[in-house]
C-alpha cells in the first residue's frame, strides 16, 4: 500500500511500548490522525526532533482499513519552534493550544482554517517570546470557527443589552449573561475585552500591535473562550492550570 503524504502539525505524542511513540497530528489534507512512530523513543532514531509538540512537518504514513492507527514511515521538519518548545513559560502556551486542538478537532476531517490558525499562533509565540496575545487570539478564533461564539452585545437569557457594563461567563454557561441574570461563580467580561474580540475578528494576529497594554482584556477574553471550549467539548482543559503558574 503506497504511503500518503501531507503537511502536518504535531499535536501530541505519547509513549507506546518500550520503543515506539503514539503520535497525534493534524494534516493539512487529512485532518487529525493518530499513528505509530516505530522506534521513536530510542536514543538513535530517524525522527530526531520532528515529533516535538506543534512542530511543523511533512509526514508520510500508511493507512489500513482494518486498523485505527496509521503507521508513520517518515517525518521531515519544515519549521522548528525550538525557542518556545524549550522554554517552560512559553511551552505552557503551546500545551494549551495542543490540548484545545485535540479536544475540538474531529478525526480525519480536513480543517484548513484551524491548521492555519494553529500555525499562526505558534509562529507568533516563537517570534515574540510571549504566549498572552497568541493564545488569546487562538482561543477566540477556535470558538468562532467552532460556531460556539455567543452574542457579545446582549444577555443570552433576558436579551438586555450590555452597553458599557460587564457581561458574565462560566464553563457551564454557553452564552454571556448580564448583571441581573448572572449566577454565583461567573467571571466578568468587560467592554474592553469585548472590543478586543471585535479587533481579533477584523485583524490578523501578526498585525496586531500594542499587546503590552491589553493585559486585562487579553486575560478576560482568553478565559471566556477557554470556558466555551470546555463547555462545547464537555471536558476540562488540564493544561489550563499551568497558565496560573507562569
Amino acid at each position: 500500500m503506497p504511503a500518503r503524504e501531507t503537511e502536518a502539525i504535531i499535536l501530541k505524542t505519547f509513549p507506546l511500548g518500550e520503543a515506539d511513540r503514539l503520535v497525534s497530528f493534524l494534516g493539512r489534507a487529512s485532518g487529525r490522525v493518530r499513528g505509530v512512530a516505530a522506534g521513536a523513543r530510542r536514543v538513535k532514531n530517524r525522527y530526531g526532533s520532528t515529533l516535538e509538540v506543534l512542530s511543523h512537518v511533512q509526514i508520510w504514513y500508511v493507512e489500513k482499513e482494518t486498523r485505527e492507527l496509521v503507521r508513520i514511515q517518515q517525518c521531515e521538519l519544515l519549521e522548528s519552534f525550538h525557542k518556545a518548545q524549550s522554554n517552560y513559560e512559553l511551552s505552557t502556551g503551546l500545551a494549551v493550544i495542543s490540548e484545545a486542538a485535540e479536544l475540538v478537532l474531529p478525526d480525519h476531517e480536513a480543517t484548513e482554517p484551524m491548521f492555519r490558525l494553529i500555525l499562526l499562533a505558534v509562529r507568533e509565540i516563537e517570534r515574540t517570546g510571549d504566549w498572552a496575545l497568541p493564545l488569546s487570539y487562538f482561543a477566540f478564533w477556535t470558538v468562532r470557527l467552532g460556531g460556539w461564539l455567543p452574542r457579545f452585545d446582549r444577555c443570552s437569557s433576558c436579551g438586555a443589552e450590555f452597553g458599557a457594563g460587564a457581561a458574565y461567563h462560566a464553563p457551564w454557561q454557553p452564552g454571556l449573561l448580564c448583571e441581573k441574570c448572572r449566577r454565583p461563580g461567573m467571571k466578568a467580561l468587560h467592554l474592553e475585552a469585548r472590543q478586543l474580540a471585535e479587533q481579533f475578528t477584523g485583524e490578523r494576529l501578526d498585525r496586531i500591535e500594542n499587546a503590552s497594554g491589553m493585559g486585562a482584556a487579553l486575560r478576560e477574553l482568553r478565559e471566556a473562550a477557554l470556558n466555551w471550549i470546555e463547555h462545547s467539548s464537555d471536558r476540562k482543559l488540564k493544561t489550563r492550570e499551568l497558565l496560573e503558574t507562569t
